[in-house]
């Protein structure tokens, strides 16, 4: 969700467009505004602790397409471990009329191309939904991350489809963006642009970030899934075509990148606030650090040895 991260007024980039200046600085705070109203739903919308289940959930049909999808092009898909108690976790908030439930969901594939396949998918009534899906490759491939945020909160939807870029040269934009470049032209003109995000941000997003704040459900589940379909689609493919790195040199510059990219994204995660409000301080860093962003971790425990280290 690193879309919507930062503070201060900063320059501001649309991808493939030119540089805009914030006058106000608004859109550096405008996910951190929308994460606060959703940790205070509990004080403010009369949802029944059950209205989880009689809730009409936008996401999961997004859900239900990759992991159907990845099964069917994915051969050799396999679980991923997560920590048991990192697979479902259900907190009540509110007292009396204005109870909620909130229930987080995690899933997990992996393959010998892609190191993790991860999603968290996060059930609060009509007023709180959250699909955050990504997808690591190995780091011994030079294919961008494919990421999918999908925020309802009482503010409305925020929604951001990307593959997000290992780097930035013309020969990277020309071997893996060429092929989503009129995917993203096409869902642009129907998904109106939702506005600047910050400077710091830019290097993590590709020429194709499809970034927009539909008003209408109708547009999640019409324009917004028929857009996250194609570039699942596209990704995928890349993903089978890409052969395996075995230069030093260009694995060094692989793990660097992607190591830059995690850590940007656990220490800027907007949902921080929102899951410490449910579940407490202790168990959101254990999960941004134990499975949304966990490759420092698996490092460090031993059970992922990079790439280079399996070679010497």
């Amino acid at each position: 969700m690193e879309a919507f991260v930062g503070g201060g007024v900063l320059p501001t980039h649309r991808p493939g467009s030119r540089t805009v200046v914030s006058r106000t600085g608004r859109a550096n705070v405008r996910f951190s505004r929308a994460v606060k109203m959703c940790v205070e739903a509990d004080a403010s919308s009369p949802v029944a602790a059950s209205a989880t289940e009689g809730v009409t959930d936008l996401y999961q049909a997004f859900w239900d397409h990759a992991d159907e999808v990845m099964k069917s092009k994915l051969p050799d898909l396999e679980d991923y471990p997560i920590p048991e108690d990192y697979l479902h976790k259900e907190e009540i908030t509110g007292k009396g009329k204005k109870m909620q439930k909130v229930r987080t969901r995690s899933f997990g594939y992996r393959t010998p191309k892609l190191r993790q396949i991860r999603a968290a998918h996060v059930q609060g009534g009509q007023s709180l939904q959250v699909l955050n899906f990504v997808i690591f490759p190995e780091l011994k491939y030079r294919v961008p991350f494919f990421g999918a945020d999908l925020v309802t909160l009482p503010g409305g939807h925020l929604i951001a489809l990307d593959m997000q870029p290992l780097f930035h040269d013309d020969q990277y934009k020309e071997e893996f963006y060429s092929g989503l470049k009129p995917i993203f032209d096409k869902y642009a003109e129907q998904l109106p642009w939702g506005g600047d995000f910050p400077e710091e941000a830019k290097q993590f997003f590709s020429p194709c970030f499809l970034w927009t704040r539909p008003a209408e459900n109708e547009k999640v589940q019409n324009e917004v899934f028929d857009a996250f379909k194609e570039y699942l689609d596209t990704y995928l493919s890349i993903v089978d075509e890409a052969p395996e790195i075995t230069d030093p040199e260009e694995l060094a510059r692989i793990e660097k990148s992607q190591k830059a990219y995690l850590a940007y994204r656990a220490e800027k995660d907007p949902a921080r606030g929102m899951f410490q409000r449910f579940y407490g301080p202790e168990w959101t860093e254990e999960y941004i650090h134990g499975f949304l962003f966990d490759l420092e971790a698996k490092i460090e425990d031993g059970s992922y040895v990079l790439p280079l280290e399996r070679t010497n």
